[in-house]
C-alpha cells in the first residue's frame, strides 16, 4: 500500500490552514498559520517527510490549485499567510485567460507526487464539471458544507475555529471519494508500471489517446513536430470540407426521405463541423430519424411495446460503432501514413485477447474510442475534421441503409428506435430468418459485426428516456428512468426514477410505494448557482440566504426557493427565479434538519406519474 495522504488547504489574507488525513487509517493532522497560531515549521517538516519517503498527496483540484500554493511555500522555506493568499488569488484569476498554465508545476518539478481526483474523473471538462460540494451531495454526506466565509475576509479567532472544521470536513469528503476511486487509481498504477510512463492523473480519454500515440511512435510514426516554439502536434487543418468527399460512394437510397438527406449532405461544403446537422431529419416508418454530429437518433414515443407469441423485439448494435467504422473503412487523419489504419485494427484485435475487466482490455478500449473524438480536437495529434465527418456521416448513413433494407425485405417490421450505434425493431417471429439474412448482408458489406439482444418489453417516453427489459430479466434504464447515475449527473429526487421502475416493471402502486419508501436520502434534491448568483428561502415575504449548493426536499412546511441572477446588461434589477415553483421546500444541508413527517409526498407522486401514466 502506498503512503498516501489526502489533503486540502484554505487561504485567507491573514490565515492559512492545511489538513491531512492518511488514506489507510485514522491519522489526522492539521496545520494553521495565523495571528494566533504558527505551525509553519511543523508543516514544512511534514512536507519534507512526505518528499523523502516518496509519499503521495491526494486532493481534489490539487494539481491546479492546492499544490501550486504548497510548492511555493516549500520553495520559500516558510509559510506566509498573506503571500500564499495572493498566490491563490493569482491562480484563480488566471483560470480563464491565456496564462492559465502560468502557475502549473510540472510533474518533474514537484517535490511530492500528486494525485488529483478531479483530473482522473475528467471533472475539469466543462461537460462533466463536478465540484467537491456536489460530490458531498451525491455521496449522501450528513453535511454538505459550503465555504463559511467570503473569499478575502480577514478572519478573527472564532472564525478560524469554524474554518478548521470546514477544512477537515473537506478532507474527509475527499478521502471518501478517494476510496470510491480506488479501482481507477489502481488501474493507472498498473499502466504506469507496465509501460514506464506516468498515467496517474490521466482521465480515461487521455489514457486512450496517449496509449494510441505511444503505439504510433513505437512504429516510427512521428506525432509531434519540434521547432522554436517547442513541441507541436502534427495535424491536418482544413479551411473547408465538401461533405461528398467524406461519404462512401456506394451508399445510395431508394427511400425518398433518406435519399433527400443524402443529396442534401452531398451538396454541402462546410468550414466547421459544429451545426452541420441542424434541423436535419428524415421521417421513415413513422419515426423521425434526427441526424447529429454525435450520431443518429429516432424513436416512437409514449408507447409500451411488448414481445409476444407472434412478435419479438430485437435490439442490434455494433460495439464501439464509430471506432469500428473507422477501422473497417480505413479512415485516418491525412497527416499519417496507411500504417495508421493497420495499428488501429491491430489494437482492436489485441483487445480480444484479454478478458473484460482486465487492465489491458480497458486500456485498449480507451485507445480505440479516443481517436474518433480527438479527430475533431484542434489540440490533438489526431486532428483532421474530415476524418470526423467520414466517421459520423457514414456511421449514420449506414444505419439508415440497414433500416431501408430491413423495411424492404422483412414483412411486418416496425422500427422502434435508432440510437447512435444500432437500431431496435419489432418483427413477426416467422420472419426472423429474413431479418437475420439482411443483417448478415449488411455486416458483409460494412465489415462490421452486430450484437443482438432480445427484449421482453419496452416502456418508451422518447428516444432519450425509456426502460427496456431483456428476456432474461436484465433492465436497461435511460434518461429520466435511470437512477444509477454517473458522478457528473444530477442525483436529485432519485425516489422518482426508482419508484417509476417498480411501477412499470413490477406493477406496484405509485402512492403507497412513494409514501413507504424507506430511504430518506432518495427524496433529497440539490440546487447550484455560480458565484455571481445566490439562493434564498422566502418565508412570509422574508428572504433568508442559502448556500450556493443547497440540499433540500419538497415539504409541507418551509418556504419558497429562489435563485437570484445578476442584472442583465443595462439593467439594475436582479432577476428572481423560482425553483420547484408552487411547492415549499426545506433546506437540509445538515441531514438532521430533515423531518420525514414533513415530506410533501404529493410532489414526488406527481413526478412519478409523469413518467408512468403516459405509458399506462
Amino acid at each position: 500500500m502506498k503512503n498516501d495522504w489526502v489533503y486540502d488547504i484554505e487561504t485567507y489574507p491573514n490565515v492559512f490552514t492545511c489538513a491531512f488525513e492518511h488514506t489507510d487509517g485514522a491519522v489526522k493532522l492539521f496545520y494553521e498559520v495565523s495571528p494566533w497560531r504558527d505551525d509553519s515549521e511543523a508543516l514544512l517538516q511534514f512536507l519534507h517527510h512526505l518528499a523523502v519517503t516518496k509519499s503521495r498527496m491526494i486532493g481534489f483540484n490539487n494539481i491546479s490549485f492546492d499544490y501550486s500554493v504548497i510548492h511555493l511555500a516549500m520553495k520559500m522555506g516558510k509559510v506566509d499567510a498573506s503571500v500564499l493568499y495572493n498566490k491563490a488569488q493569482a491562480i484563480i484569476g488566471s483560470q480563464e485567460g491565456e496564462d492559465r498554465w502560468t502557475h502549473s508545476v510540472y510533474p518533474s518539478d514537484r517535490f511530492i507526487e500528486q494525485i488529483d481526483l478531479m483530473k482522473i474523473h475528467h471533472f475539469d471538462n466543462n461537460a462533466r464539471a463536478t465540484s467537491l460540494k456536489m460530490l458531498e451531495f451525491i455521496m449522501r454526506a450528513d453535511n454538505v458544507e459550503d465555504l463559511p466565509f467570503p473569499v478575502g475576509t480577514v478572519l478573527n479567532e472564532e472564525q478560524v475555529k469554524v474554518l478548521k472544521h470546514y477544512n477537515q470536513h473537506d478532507v474527509s469528503m475527499t478521502k471518501a471519494f478517494y476510496k470510491k476511486s480506488l479501482d481507477m487509481i489502481r488501474f493507472r498504477e498498473e499502466l504506469s508500471h507496465k509501460y514506464n510512463r506516468d498515467f496517474m492523473n490521466h482521465n480515461d480519454t487521455k489514457i486512450g489517446k496517449d496509449f494510441f500515440t505511444m503505439r504510433l511512435e513505437e512504429a516510427g510514426i512521428q506525432c509531434y513536430d519540434f521547432g522554436p516554439n517547442g513541441r507541436t502536434p502534427r495535424q491536418t487543418k482544413r479551411p473547408s470540407i465538401a461533405l461528398k468527399d467524406a461519404i462512401l460512394p456506394w451508399i445510395e437510397f431508394k427511400n425518398p426521405e433518406f435519399a433527400r438527406v443524402l443529396d442534401w449532405l452531398k451538396a454541402q461544403t462546410i468550414t466547421e463541423t459544429k451545426g452541420v446537422f441542424k434541423n436535419l431529419k428524415a421521417v421513415v416508418d413513422g419515426v423521425d430519424f434526427v441526424f447529429g454530429l454525435g450520431g443518429i437518433h429516432g424513436s416512437v414515443e409514449s408507447q409500451v411495446i411488448e414481445s409476444d407469441d407472434e412478435n419479438v423485439i430485437i435490439d442490434i448494435d455494433v460495439e464501439s460503432y464509430y471506432p469500428s467504422t473507422a477501422i473497417a473503412q480505413r479512415f485516418k487523419p491525412a497527416h499519417y501514413p496507411d500504417v495508421f489504419c493497420d495499428i488501429y485494427a491491430n489494437l482492436k484485435e489485441d483487445r480480444k485477447k484479454y478478458a473484460k475487466g482486465t487492465p489491458e482490455n480497458a486500456t485498449l478500449k480507451l485507445a480505440l474510442n479516443g481517436v474518433y473524438g480527438d479527430s475533431n480536437n484542434p489540440f490533438s495529434v489526431f486532428y483532421d475534421p474530415l476524418m470526423t465527418m467520414q466517421i459520423t456521416l457514414n456511421g449514420q448513413l449506414l444505419l439508415c441503409y440497414l433500416v431501408e433494407k430491413l423495411l424492404e425485405n422483412v414483412a411486418g417490421l416496425q422500427v422502434i428506435q435508432a440510437n447512435t450505434d444500432g437500431i431496435t425493431v419489432k418483427i413477426p417471429r416467422v420472419h426472423t430468418y429474413a431479418f437475420n439474412a439482411v443483417v448478415e448482408g449488411w455486416e458483409r458489406l460494412t465489415k462490421l459485426k452486430m450484437e443482438h439482444v432480445e427484449y421482453k418489453r419496452m416502456f418508451i417516453r422518447d428516444v432519450n428516456n425509456y426502460i427496456a427489459e431483456t428476456v432474461d430479466g436484465k433492465r436497461k434504464l435511460k434518461g429520466a428512468y435511470m437512477h444509477d447515475r454517473a458522478w457528473h449527473q444530477d442525483h436529485s429526487a432519485l425516489v422518482v426514477a426508482k419508484v417509476a421502475e417498480k411501477v412499470l416493471l413490477d406493477g406496484v402502486p405509485i402512492r403507497e410505494t412513494v409514501e413507504n419508501w424507506p430511504d430518506l436520502m432518495d427524496f433529497m434534491c440539490r440546487i447550484k448557482v455560480p458565484r455571481t448568483s445566490h439562493l434564498s428561502l422566502e418565508v412570509d415575504g422574508v428572504q433568508a440566504p442559502l448556500q450556493r449548493i443547497t440540499r433540500y426536499y419538497v415539504s409541507t412546511v418551509g418556504g419558497s426557493l429562489f435563485k437570484w441572477m445578476p442584472p442583465l446588461k443595462g439593467k439594475t434589477e436582479w432577476r428572481k427565479m423560482g425553483v420547484v415553483c408552487g411547492w415549499k421546500v426545506t433546506p437540509c444541508n445538515n441531514i438532521k434538519q430533515a423531518d420525514r413527517s414533513t415530506i410533501n409526498y404529493e410532489y414526488y407522486i406527481q413526478e412519478v406519474e409523469k413518467l408512468c401514466l403516459i405509458l399506462r
